[in-house]
């Protein structure tokens, strides 16, 4: 089956791409509109773990992010990129990944948050050199809900632990067997700076 007549599933499955690019766009718009305005607009770097949920082993990734307000105290709109690896078929495949991540998430006290997104995942097949197999970099779409938790350390300054579990169609290898399941969770931790 080729990758371009694989049919989405799951909470993909009511969605199509260009909804979704739309959205990824529309908030976008908003974050960076609400940025120029609001005093509580944060950026969030971040490093964190993640899991496949097709493999026990756990990554370590890096995250950037731009969060504000979009309806004060209550709705915030977050722009996210990340980056991860991971390793499958007993080192045959190395995956690596770079997400660009639209979220909102509900906040009514500035502490705890919860709500989901969708997210652009640019996905680079490596093969090992022995295998003779030509590498590869998809773009899918996914989406992600999760939540988080806020803890001041200083004025203008808050660790940030954030967890999300994400949604992403089968994806085909070249390898036996030729289809994984790339959907993981992830867990990172933050220093959410206000401006």
């Amino acid at each position: 089956m080729s990758h371009d007549k694989r049919q989405l599933r799951g909470p993909l499955s009511r969605c199509s791409v260009p909804i979704l690019f739309a959205a990824i766009v529309a908030v976008s718009v908003s974050v960076l509109a609400n940025a120029a305005t609001a005093p509580a607009t944060e950026i969030i770097p971040s490093v964190g773990l993640t899991r496949s949920t097709d493999s026990d082993k756990v990554k370590s990734l890096l995250g950037l992010g731009v969060r504000g307000f979009v309806i004060p105290g209550v709705l915030q709109a977050e722009l996210g990129a990340q980056y991860r690896t991971e390793t499958l078929y007993d080192g045959d495949l190395k995956l690596r990944q770079w997400p660009i991540t639209a979220s909102l998430w509900l906040s009514p006290v500035y502490t705890l948050y919860a709500g989901g997104g969708v997210g652009w995942y640019h996905t680079s097949f490596d093969y090992r050199d022995e295998l003779g197999l030509e590498n590869e970099t998809e773009q899918d779409f996914g989406v992600h809900v999760g939540g988080g938790v806020r803890v001041p350390v200083v004025p203008g300054a808050a660790l940030d632990l954030n967890g999300r579990y994400v949604f992403l169609q089968d994806q085909e290898s070249k390898l036996i067997p030729d289809a994984f399941d790339p959907t993981f969770w992830s867990m990172t931790l933050g220093l959410a700076v206000r401006f």
